[in-house]
């Protein structure tokens, strides 16, 4: 059987101006407009998980991003206006913290070990 990559990740938003200032300012991602309505950004890589840990996994998909530098994107998360959900943990592997976007999407961020 062959593999399926993700391609893509949809995020719900509220305000797709606002959605874009946020995630283009938190990691230089660049957008294509099709409408007022919808915005495409193709600058992101992307891998995943199952996460069966009642305690910590998410009612929704949750989009994991890397950094090589967690306090600070704590910080960029902020003043952006992002709400941290989850304040910074170890897991297997490294650290990471959960945070909600300005329409309330779940997202974590990860630093590898």
């Amino acid at each position: 059987m062959s593999k399926t990559p993700i391609v893509y990740v949809e995020f719900p938003s509220q305000d797709v101006a606002a959605s874009k200032l946020f995630y283009g300012s938190l990691f230089g991602w660049s957008f294509h407009d099709f409408g007022p309505d919808y915005a495409a950004f193709n600058d992101a890589a992307v891998s995943g998980g199952f996460n069966g840990d009642a305690t910590q996994r998410t009612k929704a998909p949750l989009v994991v991003l890397e950094t090589d530098n967690l306090e600070s994107m704590l910080e960029k998360v902020k003043s952006a206006g992002g709400s941290i959900t989850l304040p910074i943990f170890s897991f297997p592997g490294g650290r990471r913290f959960h945070f909600t976007d300005l329409s309330g999407n779940e997202l974590a961020m990860m630093q590898k070990d």
